[in-house]
């Protein structure tokens, strides 16, 4: 061998990796997060809002006000767990709204657990952005848990559980999924509470895609809620829904039933909640909602409550949007029972 050779292998041999260096690979590896997880997105937005009314004793309306702020970090681990967590911030109130870990491997089959959206109705799973109008329907306000009528409890639609979900029987044609189910076990007290009375609420929805982004749905929810004064409150609801989503055309209708034993009820414990939208885009940048919306606590025609709404959204950028919505509201359950609201609202994404 010649110097030279002698020199190169030298060379070579020193530049390998040891046994210890390859083994110690993984480790080091497993120390970096970006290796195993995405990059945590950190986002948020907020809306403010105007209102006035013309209702007797309103004075005018609310006025100026914050609608609310969140802020929220979502991302994955391992590829197939998911996770968020966001909070809200209302004037000077803060809450944790969404706090949850979803293993979805398959789309056949995800298990979240953790706190989220009740799987009831249509509506109540959206984001205040896609609704279209300056608020949720009063079936998901009511019946959803927004705001439920079951002791004034606000809840944001949301519950404490474990859910199996997933989408079955792909379209040859074009890929969509014509079966969608959700299937929940929640606490039944709402958000950032424990369980009270050891009971469990069942909340479970079946969803038909017969074409692509045409949705039938059926939604069932029983169980029990039991407030701070240790009230019970039986809940057995159902709901069933058609949207229709292409486009930028937007058309849903929804009817939601409640039934329950309830301590301040008044009538037989009977609830129920319809209304009907349609969105209608007519530039790139506006988009015209009409809206039909009614609520019967007591699933009479006495105590019914209409709103009959006209909302254009301008959206100039996809993080910024402009609304500006018209109400008349014919309320059975009062002495003046027609009145007009006139909301405006702004949007920021970041």
């Amino acid at each position: 061998m010649n110097k030279t050779f002698l020199l190169a292998l030298v060379a070579t041999v020193l530049s390998l990796p040891s046994v210890a260096q390859e083994s110690e690979k993984p480790a080091l590896l497993g120390r970096k997060l970006t290796d195993y997880a995405s990059t945590p997105k950190v986002g948020g937005y907020f809306i403010g809002k105007y209102a006035y009314s013309d209702q007797a004793g309103a004075h005018g309306g609310d006025g100026f006000s914050q609608r609310f702020i969140r802020v929220y970090v979502d991302g994955s681990i391992l590829g197939d767990f998911k996770y968020r967590v966001q909070a809200q911030v209302n004037n000077s109130s803060m809450h944790m709204k969404d706090y949850f870990v979803e293993w979805a491997h398959w789309k056949e089959l995800a298990v979240k657990v953790g706190q989220y959206k009740r799987a009831f109705t249509f509506e109540n799973p959206y984001n205040p952005w896609d609704v279209g109008t300056g608020d949720y329907s009063q079936a998901a306000r009511q019946l959803a848990g927004i705001g439920d009528k079951d002791g004034d409890v606000v809840n944001g639609g949301r519950d404490q559980g474990i859910q199996l979900s997933g989408d079955l029987l792909p379209s040859r044609k074009d890929g969509h999924r014509f079966v969608h189910y959700q299937l929940q076990v929640m606490n039944g007290q709402g958000i950032n509470a424990a369980d009270r009375d050891g009971r469990k609420d069942f909340i479970g929805t079946v969803q038909v895609q017969p074409v692509k982004d045409l949705y039938v749905g059926l939604f069932g929810w029983t169980g029990n809620y039991t407030s701070a004064a240790s009230v019970s409150t039986d809940r057995n609801r159902w709901a069933a829904a058609v949207k229709y989503e292409h486009n930028d055309w937007a058309a849903r209708a929804e009817y939601a039933h409640a039934q329950g034993l309830l301590a301040n009820y008044k009538g037989e414990g009977k609830a129920d909640a319809w209304y009907a939208t349609l969105g209608v885009p007519c530039t790139p940048w506006l988009k015209v909602y009409g809206k039909y919306d009614a609520y019967r606590p007591t699933k009479s025609w006495r105590t019914a409550k209409s709103i009959y709404s006209l909302a254009p959204n301008v959206q100039l950028h996809k993080n910024l949007l402009m609304q500006v919505q018209y109400n008349h509201v014919h309320d059975r359950s009062l002495v003046h029972k027609d009145y007009n609201e006139l909301w405006a609202e702004l949007y920021v994404r970041f």
